[in-house]
């Protein structure tokens, strides 16, 4: 068997564990995000997986990926009012974003020491602390 049915089949098991239905365009979508851990815009999964000629449109990209981090399977960042990137690592991280080279990269959780308030607002706890350190290049 070929390593491409092979990656297809695994995407189509990835999908259906998280509760997915495989479309075509879901486990096309999925092969491109889940090829290595990386930091995507929509507009970059679009260029993606547009490269043949069965194209996907913008709305099923934005529709899809709102899925698979609804479910899990991706880590949606917001780096501005204008811009989310999409993470394949879901494990708790932290992350750069270089403002100039719009390039985000993970820093482990280990690596940041974060002082947290002892009283939270009453009746919530802490579910997870995610922190987006914000770059830009020297003059």
């Amino acid at each position: 068997m070929t390593d491409a049915k092979n990656q297809k089949r695994s995407v189509i098991r990835l999908l259906r564990s998280h509760g997915i239905t495989p479309t075509s365009q879901r486990v096309k979508i999925a092969a491109a995000l889940f090829e290595k851990p990386q930091h995507l815009t929509a507009d970059q999964v679009m260029l993606m997986v547009n490269q043949d000629r069965k194209k996907v449109s913008k709305a099923t990209i934005y529709n899809t990926l709102g899925l698979f981090a609804e479910k899990g399977l991706l880590k949606e960042l917001t780096v501005d009012a204008n811009r989310a990137y999409y993470d394949s690592t879901t494990h708790n991280h932290h992350h750069f974003f270089n403002q100039e080279t719009q390039e985000m990269s993970d820093i482990a959780a280990d690596d940041i020491e974060i002082k947290l308030p002892e009283q939270l607002p009453e009746g919530t706890e802490i579910e997870r602390v995610e922190m987006v350190v914000y770059l830009r290049n020297k003059d």
